[in-house]
C-alpha cells in the first residue's frame, strides 16, 4: 500500500491524476498490491523514488552497453586518468577529478575497466544517484569515492539489506545464489542483479536475462554431479531514497 503524507492512496487515484511512464505505472501497481504500508512524506518524496528508480534501470542497461570487462578483484583494471587501481581491486578515485566525470568515464569507456557483479552493481547505484541529483550535488556528497563492494559505499548512497524479502520493485538489486558452484570457478557462486521489470535482470558478466536463463547460465558452472540448482533468493539492496531525497531537497 502507499501511503503519501496522512492518508492511503490507492494506485488508481494516482494514476488518474499525473503522468507516468509505463515502468513508473509498473512500480506503481507493485508498490500497491504489496500489505506493507510504504509510508512517503509527500508527492515529492514519492515520485522521487520513482525517478531514481527508472534511473537505477537505465544506468544498468548503460553499463550492460559499456564494454565493462567481467574480472576478478585480483584481475581488476581501471582508466588511471581517473581512478586509482589498489591492492585489493577496488578503484580509488583520484584527487584532481570530479566524482561525476569518474562515474561518466565507466559508461563512456567501459573497455578500460574490470571488475567483479557487486561492484558493477554500485557503479549503477552511482550513476544513477548521479543522474537523479545532478554533478554539483552529486560532487559535493561523494567526493572520495572508492568502488569495490559493498563494504566500500559511501554512507550517503545509504545501501540498505533486506533478508527474505517477499515484495520486489523495479530498480531493486537482487541475488541468484549457486550454492553447488564448480571450485574451479567460485567467481559464480551468485549474481548480484539489477531488477529491470517484466521479469528481466541485468547481471555484469551475463547481461540482460530472465530469472529462467540467469539461473540456466549460472547452472553451467556447477561443480560435477550437482544437486541443487541456482535460484533467486529473497535478498533485496536498496538505496535510502528517504535519505537521498533530503539530500536533493538541501540544494
Amino acid at each position: 500500500m502507499i501511503k503519501i503524507s496522512d492518508y492511503v492512496t490507492p494506485a488508481h487515484h494516482i494514476l488518474n491524476q499525473y503522468e507516468f511512464s509505463p515502468i513508473e505505472k509498473l512500480m506503481i501497481q507493485k508498490i500497491d498490491s504489496s500489505p506493507k504500508i510504504y509510508h512517503y512524506t509527500s508527492f515529492a518524496q514519492f515520485k522521487f523514488e520513482l525517478t531514481l528508480r527508472v534511473n537505477i534501470i537505465d544506468a544498468a542497461k548503460a553499463l550492460n552497453k559499456s564494454r565493462l570487462k567481467f574480472k576478478t578483484f585480483g584481475e581488476a583494471m581501471c582508466n588511471p586518468k581517473y581512478w586509482i587501481l589498489t591492492d585489493e581491486g577496488g578503484f580509488k578515485l583520484r584527487g584532481d577529478v570530479e566524482a561525476s566525470d569518474a562515474i561518466i568515464d565507466i559508461f563512456m569507456n567501459g573497455y578500460k575497466y574490470g571488475t567483479e557483479c557487486s561492484t558493477a552493481i554500485v557503479i549503477v547505484f552511482y550513476k544513477a544517484v548521479l543522474s537523479t541529483l545532478g554533478p554539483t550535488l552529486f560532487n559535493e556528497y561523494f567526493s572520495n569515492l572508492y568502488l569495490m563492494d559493498w563494504k566500500n559505499i559511501d554512507d550517503d548512497l545509504g545501501i540498505r539489506s533486506y533478508q527474505n524479502e517477499r515484495f520486489y520493485f523495479p530498480g531493486d538489486c537482487r541475488y541468484f545464489d549457486n550454492p553447488d558452484v564448480s571450485s574451479r570457478t567460485p567467481y559464480w557462486q551468485g549474481e548480484n542483479v539489477i531488477d529491470l521489470g517484466y521479469d528481466l535482470y541485468y547481471g555484469h558478466g551475463i547481461g540482460i536475462k530472465s530469472a529462467d536463463k540467469m539461473i540456466y547460465i549460472l547452472n553451467k558452472f556447477r561443480k560435477k554431479d550437482a544437486t541443487v540448482s541456482a535460484y533467486l533468493t529473497g535478498t533485496v539492496v536498496r538505496l535510502n531514497f528517504r535519505h537521498l531525497f533530503n539530500l536533493y531537497q538541501a540544494l
